[in-house]
């Protein structure tokens, strides 16, 4: 390794999983860059770790909706000679309604900043780690790309399973670099996610024992990741759940996914 200590980026480190990995991480001796488009939350989130831990913590604003945002965040890295070990590819939303009703700029965006960002920044840091012959690459995906897609937030399980793919592959070419790929699938996760979609009423309806924190999806994360598992489901609920849908007939999983669709899903126009 380059560095006397490991250098991880994350991704939506604003807030949520993103925030809980950087914490994490700075804990295991890690310094950090932290991206987001809230700088006011990035610099908060900086100065507690660099005064808890004394981590030097770089702070880089960017929208990864902005197809240039990932080429700029290379280029800031190689001028300040940060070389990544650890990428987290966090930054994600929800886009919620049926896929006519929303603006097709929005679901470009939803594209741009889930699926084209994380390929983006993996083949910018990709070389760098297999020249130095360590990495560590955690996509968080999700429980929801491994169950039928449901109605509302229309581009949200399909993302999450390119991910999953997309790791899988990266995975298979990487092993013998000393890399480790990893899709990183939670269920529902206590944060902001719900209350920037709007759904958070609906979701209060779900009993308490589907829900982790995001400090318990990080753990499992970071363990599964330096285990060498490519894909991993958190908590013993999460895979339950995919376990039985895969024994399911593909009608009734979509049937059922349909009739949930209706309890807790925003449906805009459609509901």
């Amino acid at each position: 390794m380059s560095q006397a200590r490991p250098l991880s980026l994350v991704t939506g480190a604003s807030a949520g999983i993103g925030a809980a990995f950087a914490r994490a991480l700075a804990a295991r001796g890690h310094d950090l860059v932290l991206t987001a488009r809230r700088v006011d939350r990035l610099e908060a989130l900086a100065e507690e770790l660099r005064a808890k831990h004394g981590r030097n913590v770089t702070v880089i604003a960017a929208d990864l909706a902005d197809p240039a945002a990932s080429q700029q965040l290379s280029d800031a890295l190689d001028a300040q000679g940060l070389q990544v070990d650890w990428l987290i590819n966090n930054a994600g939303y929800g886009v919620p309604g049926t896929f006519d009703k929303v603006p097709w700029q929005r679901q470009a965006d939803f594209i741009q900043v889930l699926m084209t960002a994380p390929a983006e920044l993996i083949w910018h840091l990709l070389p760098g780690m297999r020249k130095r012959g360590y990495g560590r690459i955690i996509n968080v995906a999700s429980l929801a790309a491994h169950v039928p897609g449901s109605a509302g937030h229309t581009l949200y399980a399909a993302s999450k399973a390119y991910l999953v793919k997309f790791s899988q592959s990266l995975a298979l070419e990487n092993r013998g670099h000393g890399v480790n790929v990893c899709a990183l699938c939670p269920g529902f996760t206590w944060s902001e996610f719900h209350d920037v979609t709007g759904t958070r009423d609906m979701m209060n309806k779900l009993p308490d024992f589907m829900w982790q924190s995001a400090e318990e999806v990080v753990e499992q994360g970071i363990a599964a990741t330096e285990r060498g598992d490519v894909v991993y489901v958190t908590g013993r609920v999460n895979r339950f759940i995919k376990a039985l849908v895969k024994l399911m007939p593909d009608r009734m999983g979509l049937w059922l996914s349909g009739r949930e669709s209706r309890r807790y899903r925003d449906l805009g126009q459609d509901g």
